[in-house]
């Protein structure tokens, strides 16, 4: 496959399907486009009509080692012709062997447990109901612009109110907010680094203004917040929770269902800040586009629960879990991590290069190849640019690049390529960003 645009956009067989979808899926099912996927490879999908995109979004980074890598199809393969699930009434040899290499990737050098789920939101769940268990305490405690997903316990989690909880409400209680390092937007209007962690401290007086630490089971955090527009907090600040969680018996976990799997350059972001966290939820890219995700974390916490007190009847399936052994196995092998530091590099100095032409450009942010920008009206005021950041993503579209916007202002366009993206489909996808954001705004090429 090439890159290539051939019809307008969406194309008549796309049409003809969201007709049907109009009529039959669910309002508030959302897609970032109205093309309907018929291949991909790579870093590309083709869609029904001959549309052949650039993905720089990745799945929403479920993607890191590439739509359909050979190694995974493989691995499927052989798996679909021994049998699919047994529905844990046998115990399974992909699930045993996927939990002891996850126990062995991440961080921490104490004894590790495993439980596998289907999906980041049910790893979060459950992560929480094991704080709970081992510590005996309720409260948790969540950043400002995080994400955690969209199941009960996981959308109380998350931070931005729309589109995610507005109309949800009662959510679950029992869980609480402190900020996070978003230095761009600091709410102290400090500067870093001599803003003396603000951030840390509004935590230790909400410790004695709002809730009691022997009351708190854990804090979660993204190491780099995602949704909430690739945040990439000082070392300090995660250190800093860290410490405190020790300081007071809580748990801390890392939520790495976007930043593991050398999205960041290493296989966990936690790595790049020296944490070893007690339980760290993984999922998304673990399965090139199967649905696995998993708890993992110190072997004693992990077996607070009783037998049957956590579990889920898909979670671990023999496919998801033969598809996790096969992408790390591609990100060792290919040297993925080293890719993603690459490919980060390579954006990172392209990005800095339209902010010095474009003023839209506020911020150039992120941490290896989880790269994003986020976009102002004014620079002085940072005014969040909410409607261009929508056009130029539109734009993008428009010129085959796939790209997705990001932030509690909406104002964050973020880069998730698959790391196996070949080097001329990188530099035209930045080349279609760049001619996108100069035709929004009124810059000739």
């Amino acid at each position: 496959m090439k890159p290539q645009i051939i019809t307008e956009l969406p194309g008549p067989k796309s049409k003809e399907l969201l007709e049907l979808k109009e009529r039959y899926v669910a309002r508030g099912y959302g897609n970032a486009s109205s093309m309907v996927a018929d291949q991909a490879e790579g870093a590309l999908v083709k869609d029904l009509d001959g549309n052949v995109f650039i993905d720089f979004a990745g799945g929403i980074g479920i993607q890191n080692s590439g739509h359909c890598p050979p190694e995974v199809v493989q691995a499927l393969k052989e798996q679909i012709d021994r049998y699919i699930h047994t529905g844990h009434i046998f115990l399974m040899e992909s699930y045993i062997k996927l939990a002891a290499c996850l126990a062995e990737i991440t961080p921490g050098t104490f004894p590790k447990k495993v439980l596998l789920v289907n999906s980041g939101a049910e790893a979060v769940e459950n992560a929480v109901k094991i704080a709970r268990k081992y510590t005996g305490r309720t409260g948790i405690v969540a950043l400002e612009c995080a994400f955690h997903g969209r199941t009960y316990m996981a959308m109380t989690l998350t931070s931005k109110v729309k589109p995610y909880k507005a109309a949800f409400n009662p959510l679950c209680p029992d869980v609480y907010r402190t900020y996070s390092a978003y230095c761009y937007r600091c709410p102290f209007n400090s500067t870093y680094p001599g803003c003396g962690m603000h951030c840390l401290e509004h935590l230790k007086r909400l410790f004695v203004a709002e809730f009691a630490p022997e009351n708190i089971a854990a804090i979660i955090a993204e190491p780099v917040q995602g949704e909430g527009g690739f945040i990439v907090p000082p070392r300090e600040f995660l250190t800093g929770l860290k410490e405190i969680c020790d300081q007071h018996g809580i748990l801390f976990i890392a939520d790495e269902i976007q930043t593991g799997f050398a999205r960041t350059g290493k296989m966990f972001a936690s790595e790049h800040f020296g944490l070893e966290p007690h339980l760290i939820t993984v999922a998304k890219s673990l399965g090139a586009g199967l649905p696995i995700g998993g708890v993992v974390g110190q072997a004693e916490v992990v077996d607070a629960p009783e037998k049957s007190e956590i579990g889920t009847t898909f979670g671990g399936s023999p496919l998801g879990c033969v598809a996790g052994l096969a992408v790390i196995e591609k990100i060792r092998r290919d040297g993925l991590n080293e890719k993603a530091q690459r490919i980060g590099g390579i954006m990172r100095e392209r990005l800095q290069q339209m902010q010095e032409r474009f003023a839209l450009i506020g911020d150039v942010r992120g941490l290896g190849a989880m790269m994003a920008i986020e976009l102002v009206k004014d620079r002085q005021t940072r005014e969040p640019a909410a409607a261009e950041t929508s056009q130029i993503i539109a734009a993008c579209y428009q010129k085959g690049l796939t790209v997705l916007k990001a932030g509690i202002y909406d104002n964050v366009i973020r880069i998730l390529v698959p790391l196996v993206i070949k080097d001329d489909e990188l530099y035209r996808g930045l080349e279609i960003l760049e001619e996108a954001i100069a035709e929004i705004t009124g810059h000739a090429q």
